[in-house]
This record gives C-alpha cells, sequence and structure tokens, in this order.
C-alpha cells in the first residue's frame, strides 16, 4: 500500500509539473549536438525554448550558443538549469555516463523533472534509467528516432517513445518541433525495441540498394532514371530515394555513422539471442558493415555499404553518376 501511495503521489508530482509545459515555462536541456542533436535542438530554440546545452567537443555548441542557448560544462550542470533534459549520444556506455556517472544529469535533476534518452540504445538501460529516476521523484522517456540528418535538418524525425504514457502525452509538443511520425510503443524500453526493427529492416534493405544499383551500373543503365522509376514503385524506400543519389555522387559523409549502425545492429543481435531469435539477414548485414569499418570506413555514412561491395566486385574506381543519352 505504502509502494502505491507513493506511486501515486509521484505521479501527482509529476502531473502539476506538466501541466506548466511550454515555451514561457520550461527550460529545456540538451546533451549531444552532433550531426542530430544540433538541428533537434534548434528546433526547440527556434520554438522559443530557453536551452542549456552540453557537447564533449564544445565548439560543437557554437550555432546553439549564436541562437541563444547557454553552454555548460556537465550534464549535472545541464539538468540543475533545466526542466526537461533530453540526449542524443553515441553509444549505450556514452548514455550511462552521462546519466548516472559522477556528474551525471538524474543527480542535478530536480523532483518531477524529465529525462529523454533519444539515443538509439540498450531496451535494458532504458528500463534501468527509468527505475532510477523514479527513485527520485523524476521520469523518463526512451525516446529513440529515425529519418537520419535530413530529417533532423527538416524537423520531420520519426520519434519512437517508451515510458508513461501521461509523460509522453504531455511530452507530445516538444517532440513535434523535431519529429512528424510520434508514436508511443509503451513501457519503459519500447521505443528501443521499436528501433531496433527500424534498424533490422533498414540493415537488409541498405545490401538490396547496392546490390541492385551495382546490377544496373553493370547492365549499363542510367542510375538517374533507374532510382527515378524503382523508387515509385514497389520497391521504393527512404534509402533508395535519399541515400541512392548520394553513392551515385560518391557522396559517403554521414547522416547516420556507419560505426553507429554497427552499434546498433550488435544490440538488436544481442535482443535477438536473448529471445532465443535467428536473423540470418541481420547477421550478414552486420559482417558486411564490419568490412566497411574494417577498411577505414566506420566515420563515413551508412551509404558507405557501396564501397565495401564495390570492392567485392573489383570495381576500384565505383559507380558513378551517369549522363543521360
Amino acid at each position: 500500500n505504502r509502494l502505491i501511495l507513493n506511486s501515486m503521489n509521484s505521479s501527482i508530482v509529476l502531473r502539476r509539473f506538466f501541466a506548466t509545459l511550454g515555451p514561457k515555462t520550461t527550460r529545456v536541456g540538451w546533451i549531444g549536438t552532433g550531426v542530430m542533436g544540433g538541428s533537434m535542438c534548434q528546433h526547440l530554440i527556434d520554438a522559443g525554448y530557453q536551452c542549456t546545452v552540453f557537447n564533449r567537443t564544445p565548439s560543437k555548441c557554437n550555432g546553439l550558443v549564436a541562437k541563444g542557448a547557454k553552454l555548460v560544462s556537465s550534464p549535472l550542470e545541464v539538468a540543475q538549469n533545466s526542466d526537461v533534459v533530453f540526449s542524443i549520444v553515441g553509444y549505450p556506455a556514452d548514455v550511462r555516463q552521462i546519466a548516472l556517472g559522477e556528474k551525471g544529469l538524474l543527480k542535478g535533476l530536480k523532483k518531477g523533472g524529465i529525462y529523454v534518452d533519444m539515443t538509439t540504445s540498450q531496451p535494458s538501460l532504458a528500463q534501468e534509467l527509468y527505475a532510477a529516476a523514479k527513485e527520485q521523484g523524476c521520469t523518463t522517456l526512451d525516446a529513440p528516432v529515425s529519418g537520419g540528418d535530413v530529417g533532423a535538418r527538416t524537423g520531420k524525425l520519426s520519434i519512437m517513445v517508451g515510458g508513461d504514457k501521461t509523460t509522453y502525452d504531455d511530452m507530445l509538443p516538444l517532440f513535434g518541433c523535431m519529429g512528424t511520425n510520434i508514436k508511443y510503443m509503451g513501457g519503459p524500453g519500447c521505443g528501443q525495441h521499436t528501433k531496433m526493427v527500424n534498424q533490422i529492416l533498414i540493415s537488409t534493405m541498405m545490401i538490396g540498394v547496392c546490390e541492385g544499383l551495382l546490377y544496373g551500373y553493370k547492365a549499363g543503365l542510367n542510375l538517374d532514371e533507374v532510382i527515378a522509376a524503382v523508387g515509385a514503385g514497389a520497391a521504393g524506400s527512404w534509402s533508395i530515394n535519399n541515400l541512392g543519389p548520394r553513392m551515385l555522387k560518391r557522396d559517403f559523409n554521414p547522416g547516420f555513422f556507419v560505426d553507429h549502425f554497427i552499434k546498433d545492429m550488435g544490440i538488436a543481435l544481442e535482443e535477438a539471442k536473448r529471445m532465443n531469435l535467428s536473423l540470418p539477414g541481420l547477421a550478414l548485414a552486420n559482417q558486411l558493415y564490419m568490412s566497411v569499418k574494417a577498411q577505414g570506413n566506420g566515420k563515413l555514412g551508412t551509404q558507405a555499404l557501396m564501397l565495401a561491395l564495390e570492392s567485392m566486385n573489383g570495381m576500384d574506381k565505383g559507380i558513378s553518376v551517369q549522363k543521360k543519352d
């Protein structure tokens, strides 16, 4: 009964806090201002939110500071200056450090505060953070995203959210600044599980994109026209329509790092093993991306899978945009 009462009291505190969410009343913290995080935080600033930011490389916050953000030197300071804290960093170990470390944000988040981790991370870690936050009268959401650098810049990300439904409902105005497809998936960890489904789909899809374009190249087709033709049909996908043209232009700059994608596939494979689930397509994609990393291209975008498959086919110069007749 005592546990139920404590939970009810905590919910009342949170609901009173949530009722005040808005640009004029809610201080926002942001940790991780890289390829995607910087744009996502910018949308909140543009919407009128007062933001406090932290990044391990402070210079990556310069653009946000120029727009009015306050730069601090630790996740702890971010939380001390915020009501809601977002993070999007590289790896689960990074999430653990910024949240639970010596100068972690949960040590500075006031009662009733919210921590939203948008990193693609482990479902079990999301559950651990939720439990740790609850002990101090706060709450968390795991809210990984899909859409890459383009989705982040345009504010059209897909956001998959796990945690308490009431927290999700009250955070929708802030999520709406960053995404257009925002879905509640269930309790703590469910956002991360949904992102694993997303990454499994993309991993094998990327093999198909690369192999299809290689086939078209060898057949002497105009690859711009190939993408226009198949991208509008049953084979159409975000990957072929957005990353296919980048491959043709030899643009391998990261919208999403190969290193981070390998991390994601590793999490999915670990979860699959725990569930006694065989996913041979995912395992193959993981190995192919490991070859990209082995070639020294881990910091390139996921479209760099083409480089590994070109190498396997002895195509040193690779495919390129071909002139129309």
